[in-house]
């Protein structure tokens, strides 16, 4: 398995994406049933090839990340050939940037002494999508890149 199982939620919300996959592998329902029963590691693999088609796809669409800790924002962009980073760094030790008020604290300071930014570029590895991945598992989501693309008019 390349990336991660699919949580049993992600499973239940893509039955019927999983339905078709199985068909395609000219799997019927009570075949599935059969397997899962007799072969368990057969119905575990295709469980983990069915994840990895899944996180394939979700990677190769995914155009904005964001990992954002308690004094850190890491916004990345997911260019064709690089990644773009904005990092954000607060250096007043009260804000906690995964609360409202915290974020409110940025949102009037950002402009202030107590914020330090810092902009990065980085060439994929020879495996994209993996790159994207680790970036995840490290505690990044998925987002539409508004945070990203504000700060991006604002440094320019």
């Amino acid at each position: 398995m390349k990336y991660s199982r699919l949580s049993k939620e992600q499973f239940e919300e893509l039955h019927l994406e999983f339905i078709n996959f199985l068909a395609t592998q000219s799997i019927t329902a009570d075949e599935w049933e059969k397997l899962k029963k007799d072969k368990p590691e057969v119905a575990e693999e295709e469980l983990d090839v069915f994840s990895d088609l899944i996180w394939e796809g979700v990677l190769t669409n995914v155009k904005y990340l964001e990992n954002i800790s308690e004094r850190h924002m890491h916004l990345f962009q997911l260019k064709e050939k690089e990644m773009k980073l904005i990092s954000v760094k607060i250096l007043n030790p009260e804000v906690d940037l995964r609360t409202k008020v915290g974020f409110g604290w940025f949102k009037r300071n950002f402009q202030s002494d107590f914020v330090e930014y810092l902009t990065a570029s980085k060439k994929y590895s020879d495996d994209k999508n993996a790159d994207k991945f680790g970036l995840i598992q490290q505690g990044a989501n998925i987002t539409k890149g508004e945070l990203y693309q504000w700060f991006d008019d604002m440094i320019e």
